[in-house]
């Protein structure tokens, strides 16, 4: 799993937790070792947890040559790194990406339109995925306007049966 712009490793210490193998990216080196530190606490039995510090908006795109079950982002938008998020995910990976949407600007930050997902916009990055939800409004608790989406890369189809696309553990 990775877990993009992790910070301080929410995400990457409960899929530790669940048993799977982790990887969070982030340029804060500080960050990086409290996830590190959280996620290995939390960490089941055998369950790998690494950290990488690396420079995701001004830097090559570090992970270049590898692929993850799941790509998790969470409040954060840098627009040219999509294409190499989505090229990130393994044959029937699943995105997870939740963040602040046009609207947000009327209650906090961030209010710049750089860092704000337009209507739909995670519905049309992941046109090439199959879509299992999505959401864009407003939500009250805690105040925010948000999009997220949970969606699966494709795998080949066998024969003549249709991809599956698997429900539940």
């Amino acid at each position: 799993m990775l877990d993009v712009a992790c910070g301080p490793g929410r995400h990457m210490a409960w899929l530790s937790s669940q048993g799977y193998s982790v990887l969070g990216v982030d340029q804060s080196a500080e960050a990086l070792a409290s996830a590190k530190f959280h996620a290995t606490k939390a960490a089941a039995p055998s369950t790998e947890v690494r950290t990488l510090q690396a420079d995701i908006e001004n830097g090559p795109w570090p992970l270049a040559d590898q692929q993850f079950a799941a790509v998790v982002v969470t409040n954060y938008l840098w627009r040219p790194l999509l294409p190499q998020l989505l090229a990130s995910l393994a044959p029937g990976g699943v995105l997870l990406y939740e963040t602040f949407a046009a609207g947000h600007e009327t209650i906090g930050k961030p209010s710049r339109p750089d860092f704000l997902l337009h209507a739909g916009e995670l519905l049309r990055v992941c046109t090439a995925l199959k879509v299992v939800a999505f959401e864009d409004g407003f939500e009250a608790e805690p105040a925010r306007f948000v999009q997220r989406i949970a969606a699966i890369a494709p795998t080949a189809a066998v024969g003549n049966a249709p991809p599956r696309h698997r429900l539940g553990t």
